[in-house]
């Protein structure tokens, strides 16, 4: 019999997608970053977008990212989950606001993003990110 996969509006499903996604974030894991898009995938910031269809270019996008998690010693990422919509079978919109831990035991506020995942086989992936207010 044939699977049917969903939207994922499970707080735990999504709170492992995004403690994984943090832990490659801090960790400067770029393969493990890449593995958590979509492709093509989309970032959203006031003064820029960009795009990327390939798992090397996610991974070029975040490169340049690694050196201010190390400057600023961060060593974790808890992202609070603070509000989940399904927009459709397989898309499910996240809002989030990341806090860091520093290398001191000190919280780092961090910012606020909606993510668009989709569901896969494989559990969510993420198709755009929005950095908000």
């Amino acid at each position: 019999m044939e699977s049917v996969v969903t939207a994922s509006t499970d707080l735990d499903t999504l709170s492992d997608f995004f403690d994984r996604y943090g832990v490659a974030l801090t960790t400067a894991d770029v393969p493990a970053i890449a593995a958590c898009y979509a492709l093509p995938g989309l970032v959203v910031a006031d003064t820029y977008s960009f795009s990327f269809t390939s798992p090397a270019a996610v991974a070029l996008s975040f490169v340049g990212a690694a050196p201010d998690y190390q400057e600023r010693e961060l060593v974790a990422a808890n992202a609070q989950i603070e509000d989940v919509q399904q927009v459709s079978a397989l898309l499910t919109e996240v809002a989030v606001r990341w806090e860091f831990l520093d290398s001191q035991g000190g919280a780092v506020p961090g910012e606020h993003y909606r993510y668009l995942l989709r569901t896969t086989d494989e559990g969510p992936a993420i198709c755009t990110v929005i950095r908000t207010a």
